[in-house]
């Protein structure tokens, strides 16, 4: 059975990762449009740079929490496949084996010619004169806001084949990634976890556990091992 999981920020909060809410669009303190845009790294690279090794600092720091650890377990039952929103690596370290990443992941570089062009990074930085093999300066291997999401059509055929849905953290409202549930069978199951449910009243045969990530995993992990 086809398990299809699409996870945000939440699940990664809970291991102490600080992400940004479109309410005040800030992001540790700076303006998401000063450090997450094709044109803040053309005004002011060294800056984007800096603050993105500094959020690398921080993933790399940070560890797997329960849930991420209870996705990895559920394998052993289903064929769990992970779409997430989420840029750290926390859902590989944590054992999970087939995870799409909408975003990018900021443990690897890009070129700024060519965004399929990537690298891993050693350590946690990407320094200014770090070249790709092309001449360009790397940069970090992040969606930014304005930049095309090149793996959602890659998601939507996941989600289409999902025999049960989860959600987990998210709140449905960045898009093209909150449009993703709509490529969800009709008929099939949808677990929604977060504290506050988004607005899924469109959408049939949900199943909402109003809890953070750690305990709304914990209750489906019961609910899928006892029957």
């Amino acid at each position: 059975m086809k398990l299809v999981v699409l996870t945000g920020a939440g699940i990664s909060a809970e291991s102490g990762l600080k992400t940004f809410r479109d309410s005040d669009g800030l992001w540790e303190g700076y303006n998401v449009y000063d450090v997450a845009t094709p044109e803040a790294w053309e005004r002011n690279p060294e800056l984007v740079q800096e603050f993105y090794n500094e959020r690398r600092r921080q993933v790399v720091a940070a560890q797997p929490n329960a849930a991420h650890r209870i996705l990895a377990e559920l394998e052993k039952d289903f064929d769990v496949e992970i779409v997430t929103q989420n840029i750290d690596d926390l859902h590989e370290r944590a054992g999970s084996t087939k995870i799409t990443h909408l975003h990018g992941i900021i443990t690897r570089s890009q070129s700024s010619l060519r965004p399929s062009l990537t690298y891993p990074i050693e350590g946690t930085e990407i320094k200014m004169g770090e070249r790709c093999k092309l001449g360009s300066q790397l940069r970090p291997h992040v969606v930014w806001f304005g930049e095309a999401v090149p793996m959602i059509e890659v998601a939507a055929k996941i989600c289409e084949k999902a025999d049960l849905f989860v959600l987990i953290g998210t709140s449905l409202a960045v898009y093209p990634a909150a449009g993703l549930i709509d490529f969800v069978p009709r008929e099939v199951k949808k677990y929604i976890i977060d504290p506050k449910t988004p607005d899924v009243k469109r959408y049939q045969h949900v199943i909402t556990i109003e809890q953070n990530a750690v305990n709304g995993m914990e209750q489906l992990k019961s609910i899928l091992t006892n029957g």
